[in-house]
This record gives C-alpha cells, structure tokens and sequence, in this order.
C-alpha cells in the first residue's frame, strides 16, 4: 500500500529506480528538480528493497519522506533473487538487476494501477536497467520515459552499440584496437564499459536488448547539461548513435547533484576544519567513490607518491577488498595499510580518512585545488560544480569513458597512465599530481575548469539550458 493516499486526482509523475543508494539518490533529486519549478504535480517513486542490495536504502527514504513531504514513496514487496545468480560480482549484479526486475513486474503493474485510481499518471521515468518493465506501463498507456543517471559521453556509446555488435563479430575483452564512435573521443575496445566487453554474457544480451529499446520510447531523461556535451549531443540528435533508426527524444535535466548532508546536527567534519587550515587551493583531494578499493600494494604506492610529490593532501582510504590468500580484516588500521611512519612524518601538509569525507563540502572548500578521481559522472558533476580540475584515475564500467571526456573533450583535467594490470606507479601519481597542482599546464586547466563552471552553475538559471529543458519535458507530458 502507498504511504500517503492522494485525496484528489491531481497529475503525478511515477520515477522507478533500480536497485543502489546512487541510483535512488539521482531519482529523489529528479524529484525534487520537478516539484521545485513545477509544484502542481506529485511526484512518486516505486521503492523497494532488492534481496541483492549492499546497503539498505530505508534510513535514507525515510528522511527524505520527513524532509520532502510532496515525494510519495510506493513500496514493493520483495521478491526473491533469480536462483540461477546468486553471485555478488559487480557483472553479475547487473544481470541480477534486468532479471529482478522482469521477476517484479506483476508487483510493478499492481503498483501502477494502485496509483492510477487516485492520481493521473503523466509518465513514468525508469531507470535504464528497468527496461523489462517498459511493456509493463506502456501497456497501461502511460508514456514512459528512461533515465540515465550518467553522461551524454557515455550515452553515446550506448546507443551506438548495436551497430558496433552488428559490424564487429569479436568480443571488446579480445580486441587491442581503437574504435570510432559518434560523438566521443575514440576509445580502445577493452575499455569499453565491462557488460559490452564479452558476447556470451547475459548482460550483454541486457545492455544490447536495452539499447535497441530507448529510442522507442518517449523521450530520454539524461544527467548532464545541454552547453556541457555539445559534440556528444549533436551526435545523439543527428542520429549519428542509432543509424538507420529515429534519433531518440533527450532532455538534459542537469546537473542532479546531491549535497551530502554531512553538517546535519551542526556537527563540522574533522577534514573541514583541517581544511581550513591549509592554503588556497593547495590541496589535492582524493576519493574513489564507495567501490573505489585498492590491493595494499596499491595503497602503498600511492602514498610514496603523494608524499614525494610534495603537495599536500586529503585522502580518503578504503580497506582493500578481500583476498583468499590473506585473513579478512574487517577494520584494518591506516598504518598496517600505509608505510611505516607515513602518517607522522607527513602529518603537516597531509590528512588521511577511512572510508568516507564530506566530497560535496570538500570539493567546495577554498583549499582544495586538485581532484583525483575514479571518474564517476557524479563525482565529475561536484567537481566541475565547485571549479576544481581533476585527474583521472578511472577503475570500472563507463568511468574510461568519462576519463577520456574530461581530459580530451571537456579538458578539465589530466588522466594518469595505467600498467597493463591496471595499477598505477608511485612515479605516475607524483608526476600526474605535480603537473595537475604546481605546471603551466595544470594553471591552463585550472582557468578552464572555472569557465566550465560557469556553464553548470547557469543550467538552471532564467533561460539556462536545463531549465528550458524541463519546461520541454513538462509540456510534452502535459499534452497527454
């Protein structure tokens, strides 16, 4: 049963995420984008708790329903997982979401029509990996919609991977080959995002089915900013990405950033106060996002890096992830995982953190001049947000796609080299850091990163591009 009961039949718009903190933290701020310009509607978002989750989403929608009372939260009952996945690999996670949610969809179709006797359903915006649901509301007559929590960069990819399958009869893993896509940056094969890498993966067949579906539908819902990803668009638009296909509807309703909310309770984070007494724009962050985990060889070589670039820092470590040969150690101490003596020896110019910071706050913070990131399009929002350059250090999925937008398209940042395991040398990560924080060539892209944002300041300004973007939206879904 819904939470709230809508008492008359007003025009609602129902958003239904998949499964993770992130992907539902973009949805409720999509809400609130929606209610904050135009309030005559409700906004309802289908929530659940996949038997798959890392984390549970509970504590966070229940102080978003205190704090955003006009979001209504429908909640689904849980379903069990497809016997034939149980695995937790990040791969197999995504091939559990499209069956899970196939699984769901009798749930779902009750949901929709639950809604429906008491509120006017203008559409339905889903999450891209919701797409065997679509048939689910469009058979109610309810125009859908898909939303991409990412870029317009990697969208492109996406769309055109139907005719890379089509022209290429090898798997992406096997191929040491540059390709060409519409609209981005030419990219070698086996960094392509890992669900398009191998044909006899399930989740190929998910991602390519997928991608073939979104055109159809009515309109694509996308994280980014028309001024920001203008070749990208352009190649979207002119049907570049779907050859042979109609060019799908886009509205670029960015940036959908969240603050962390890390002040609440007026409690300020140790890393703010440390941070305040540093230089401006002396200090280079570094954070990887929640699966940003590295081997403590790794970590070892960072830090000879950091320490010998000089620069003084804030890094936020991660223990590393899970090894059979070695015993688990739920809360490993930073010195087990650091050098001898590291933490003491730089305890002047350098603070480190276990597990989590503030990223919107610090990014925000006037000391902070340099960014080194897993290049997620989130973390790459916040960055471009608060005018800080970034230097990439992609890990998985589309994040080598972004790496190469931010250092060759957008050109707000540098991009470190990695060995063929993917590792990176305490050498690169000194010389990338300098570069990035004490060269000519990293002042550059300091002064174009401010220019940047400029643009994602102004998307939702009178006549911002995002803001006309909406105002599209909202007609089209009012013509119905």
């Amino acid at each position: 049963m819904a939470d709230t009961i809508v008492s008359k039949m007003v025009d609602t718009i129902v958003l239904y995420p998949t499964q993770g903190r992130g992907h539902l933290v973009s949805m409720v701020e999509l809400a609130k984008l929606i209610l904050t310009h135009h309030p005559s509607f409700s906004v309802t978002i289908i929530s659940y708790e996949a038997p798959y989750e890392t984390g549970c989403t509970a504590p966070y929608i229940a102080t978003v329903s205190s704090t955003n009372p006009s979001i209504i939260f429908y909640h689904l009952p849980t379903v069990p997982i497809p016997t034939n996945n149980t695995s937790s690999s990040i791969l197999d996670i995504k091939t559990l979401s499209f069956e899970w949610h196939t699984v769901n969809n009798p749930n779902y179709h009750q949901a929709l029509v639950s809604i429906s006797r008491s509120a006017n359903i203008k559409a339905v915006i889903m999450d891209f990996f919701c797409n065997y649901s679509f048939d689910v509301s469009t058979g109610l007559g309810i125009p859908t919609y898909y939303f991409i929590t990412g870029g317009l960069t990697a969208f492109t990819a996406f769309l055109y991977f139907p005719t890379l399958h089509k022209n290429l009869t090898r798997n992406f893993k096997d191929l040491n080959e540059i390709i060409n896509i519409p609209g981005m940056p030419p990219i070698l094969a086996k960094n392509m995002p890992a669900p398009m890498l191998d044909r006899s993966k399930k989740v190929y067949q998910y991602f390519l089915e997928t991608a073939l579906q979104m055109p159809k539908s009515a309109g694509i819902v996308v994280n980014s900013i028309e001024t920001l990803e203008k070749r990208a668009l352009k190649a979207i638009l002119n049907g570049e990405c779907t050859p042979g296909e109609p060019a799908p509807v886009i509205y670029c309703l960015g940036p959908l950033v969240a603050t962390d909310g890390s002040n609440e309770g007026g409690t300020k984070h140790e890393c703010l106060t440390w941070l305040d007494s540093q230089p401006s724009r002396s200090v280079v962050f570094l954070s990887f996002g929640s699966l940003g985990k590295f081997s403590a060889k790794q970590l070892k070589e960072m830090a000879v890096g950091l320490e010998r670039s000089g620069v003084r820092f804030l890094w936020v470590v991660r223990a590393p992830p899970p090894d059979e040969n070695v015993a688990a150690v739920a809360e490993p101490s930073l010195e087990s995982l650091l050098p001898e003596g590291f933490l003491e020896r730089n305890r002047a110019r350098g603070l480190v953190l276990k597990g989590w910071a503030p990223q919107v706050e610090v990014l925000s913070h006037d000391s902070v001049g340099g960014f080194i990131t897993h290049c997620g399009w989130n973390s790459a929002l916040e960055s471009l947000r608060a005018g800080v350059p970034m230097l990439g250090w992609a890990l998985y999925e589309e994040q080598n796609i972004y790496q190469l937008a931010i250092e060759e398209e957008l050109k707000v940042g540098l991009a470190l080299r990695k060995r063929e395991d993917g590792s990176v040398s305490a050498a690169e990560l000194e010389n990338g850091v300098t570069e990035l924080m004490n060269s000519e060539r990293g002042k550059a892209i300091r002064e174009r990163v401010m220019a940047v944002r400029e643009t994602v300041l102004g998307a939702f300004c009178d006549g911002g591009p995002s803001q006309a973007a909406l105002a599209r939206f909202v007609e089209a879904i009012r013509r119905v």
